[in-house]
């Protein structure tokens, strides 16, 4: 038997949402909350599923839950209205969109496919075995030093200098590190951050925007391969190039974050370095619990297609929700003792440091294999680690960055 259209309308239409969203008057992007997001983020959680942000005049979800719906429901909610708190199809909201992390399924999945196809074994291979060269000389250099600052002196150049390797651009280290706090500055509240670092960037973007073209990537990268593709027609003209710009942008300081974390609570608790230097294939679970503790990337966005509801609570149509990734992999509703740094908890595939579904991090491969890298190569060549002075936070809109980590290493 047919349906009639309104039965059918009954059939498909959502459950109703009888609460709106409490009003919730913190600014996630006040210096101290991003210095020190955790109180925050625990107030976000106890308010409610989702909030409304009244300074913003946008949703928030920061459960772990809810975070995962949001971000996994391309039915209800979108990436194509942009995936930072700018709405990218707006007059004045101008902002050059990913052609990848900013496009809805199907076309997302196709464009996605190509660049997975980017990264084959030889190309994997290759990168392994520079990373750990390379973490090798780092290593060395800063063992022989027993004491020394981890970002200045490990994390960004080890993930500069490893980056050609990677994704075949060829990166100068203020250059490269000040295009990348531009890009997580910009996707935010243009504050007093956002201003001085695209002041800082601009002398930069002619070089940004040469280094990630055709002619000036290394043969046989992911980046080569991108362009390749484009020539044989597989992607849009424009989309390698701009693709290449996002690993650039999105692939340094997220990955020099996720690393210096990791070692900050490694030295925070020697139980746990102990157990990864009796066994260095704990390296990898030690690297995943420090990004579900400190989640380098703190914030990302999904637009509501229509009315809708998340829970009890209705949602207004074509409305940024704010997704607090970092709260959510604190929430003691998935987690025992979330506050506890603990490497043997089952991390993978559970949290959500590198995002989820579709639109999950495309580089978290070339992180695990750097970061695999120079934590077995720190670990085997040290007795103990251990904080020096305490590690200072540099607050960036859309990052939780360390911007000095002392650390005082024993060798072998």
């Amino acid at each position: 038997m047919q349906l009639d259209s309104e039965a059918e309308a009954a059939v498909h239409a959502e459950p109703v949402a009888t609460l709106d969203p409490p009003a919730f008057d913190w600014d996630p992007w006040a210096i101290e909350n991003l210095v020190d997001p955790y109180p925050m983020h625990k107030a976000l959680r106890d308010a409610a599923p989702i909030v409304w942000l009244s300074k913003y005049d946008m949703y928030a979800v920061g459960r772990h839950e809810e975070c995962k719906t949001v971000l996994s429901d391309y039915s209800r909610f979108m990436t194509s209205a942009g995936t930072s708190m700018q709405d990218i199809r707006k007059p004045g909201k101008f902002r050059i969109p990913s052609r990848l992390q900013e496009v809805d399924p199907p076309k997302h999945t196709q464009i996605r496919s190509v660049v997975t196809r980017a990264m084959p074994p030889t190309v994997i291979r290759r990168m392994r075995d520079f990373f750990e060269a390379r973490a090798a000389e780092v290593a060395g250099r800063v063992l022989a030093m027993g004491t020394f600052d981890a970002v200045d002196q490990v994390t960004e150049p080890y993930v500069i200098s490893a980056f050609p390797a990677a994704v075949g651009v060829r990166l100068e280290r203020k250059a490269a590190l000040t295009i990348a706090e531009m890009r997580f500055n910009q996707s935010c509240p243009h504050n007093e951050l956002y201003h001085k670092a695209m002041k800082a960037a601009e002398p930069y973007l002619p070089w940004f925007d040469e280094a990630c073209q055709r002619h000036n990537v290394e043969p046989g990268s992911i980046a080569d391969l991108l362009f390749q593709a484009e020539e044989a027609g597989q992607l849009e003209e424009g989309v390698a190039s701009n693709i290449t710009r996002s690993f650039v942008g999105g692939g340094v300081d997220s990955t020099i974050s996720a690393i210096g974390h990791t070692l900050h609570h490694l030295a925070r608790n020697p139980d746990q370095f102990a157990l990864v230097k009796a066994d260095l294939k704990k390296v990898r679970p030690a690297f995943e619990e420090g990004i579900r503790m400190d989640t380098p990337f703190q914030f990302t966005w999904r637009t509501t297609i229509r009315d809708t509801h998340l829970g009890d609570y209705r949602l207004a149509g074509d409305t940024k929700v704010t997704v607090l990734l970092g709260a959510a992999n604190r929430d003691p509703r998935r987690w025992d003792d979330p506050e506890r740094y603990d490497i043997s908890r089952e991390t993978v595939g559970n949290y959500l440091g590198f995002g989820v579904a579709d639109h999950n991090c495309v580089g978290q491969m070339i992180a695990r294999l750097e970061a695999d890298a120079i934590l077995t190569a720190l670990a085997r060549g040290a007795r103990s680690i251990e904080l020096a002075d305490e590690p200072v936070y540099r607050p960036v809109n859309q990052m939780r960055m360390l911007g000095r980590l002392p650390l005082r290493i024993v060798p072998e």
